[in-house]
C-alpha cells in the first residue's frame, strides 16, 4: 500500500442532498477496479496544507453561496494557499459545483485561486445546477471513477 497513490477529496456537504453527491464521488473514486489510490475524504474545515502536500491530485466540492464558493472552502484555501503556492505547482485537480443559480462566480473563484496556485485542472467541473435532480450523483460518481482511474494509469 505504500506505493499507493493519494486522492484527496474536499468537499462542503452541509445537506444530505450534497453529502450525495461527496459520497458519489468517493464512491467512483474507490471503484473495485482501482488498485492504486487511497482515498481521503475530507470537510474543507479539517483539511489543510499538510492533506494537499500530501496528495497526488485533489477533488473539490462546494455549494454556491451568494454567488460564490462556501465559507467553508474559502477558509481551506485562505489556510492552504501560502504554505502549498510553490510546493503544488501542476497539481491535479477538479471540482464540483452543487449551485441553485448558475454557478458562474463559484466557478470563477475556484479558478481564480487555483490558477494563483498553479494548479492543473485535469477534468471538466461538474456543475450541478437548479433542482436537486439524482443524476447530479452519477455525474459526480464519474467524476470520481475518472479522477482516480486517471491517477492509477499514470497519467497524472
Amino acid at each position: 500500500m505504500a506505493d499507493n497513490k493519494q486522492l484527496l477529496i474536499v468537499a462542503h456537504a452541509p445537506s444530505p442532498n450534497t453529502l450525495a453527491l461527496r459520497d458519489a464521488v468517493a464512491r467512483g473514486a474507490r471503484h473495485p477496479d482501482i488498485e492504486a489510490v487511497a482515498v481521503r475524504v475530507l470537510a474543507p474545515l479539517e483539511a489543510g496544507p499538510e492533506d494537499v502536500l500530501a496528495c497526488d491530485a485533489l477533488i473539490l466540492g462546494t455549494t454556491e453561496n451568494l454567488g460564490y464558493m462556501s465559507g467553508a472552502l474559502k477558509d481551506f484555501f485562505d489556510r492552504s494557499y501560502y504554505p502549498c503556492l510553490e510546493r503544488t505547482q501542476g497539481l491535479p485537480f477538479a471540482f464540483y459545483i452543487r449551485a441553485g443559480h448558475d454557478g458562474t462566480g463559484t466557478h470563477r473563484a475556484i479558478e481564480s485561486i487555483t490558477t494563483g496556485l498553479r494548479w492543473r485542472q485535469v477534468a471538466e467541473p461538474v456543475l450541478c445546477r437548479g433542482e436537486y435532480q439524482s443524476s447530479f450523483e452519477s455525474q459526480c460518481e464519474e467524476l470520481g471513477l475518472t479522477m482516480a482511474a486517471s491517477l492509477d494509469a499514470g497519467l497524472f
